[in-house]
């Protein structure tokens, strides 16, 4: 794991951003739109967090964090 702690609700939004990415691969037709209008959602939300405002998050490397720390946690 990271150095990183990430409030909780951003973690589960990286880790629902990858469960719907693997989703959207075998995806068709109309799940195929509902799947990228949830990916722009959670997009959205990540990138929107209130925690990237903070010392912890101020860098391009709290990101990478993450997402490997969500990578981890879904696999």
């Amino acid at each position: 794991m990271t150095g990183h702690l990430f409030p909780d609700d951003l973690l589960q939004a990286q880790i629902d951003w990858y469960a719907t990415c693997r989703q959207l691969a075998t995806a068709s037709g109309r799940d195929y739109t509902l799947l990228r209008r949830r990916l722009l959602t959670l997009s959205r939300r990540i990138a929107a967090h209130p925690f990237w405002t903070t010392p912890g998050g101020a860098s391009p490397a709290a990101r990478m964090a993450l997402k490997q720390a969500a990578w981890e946690t879904a696999t």
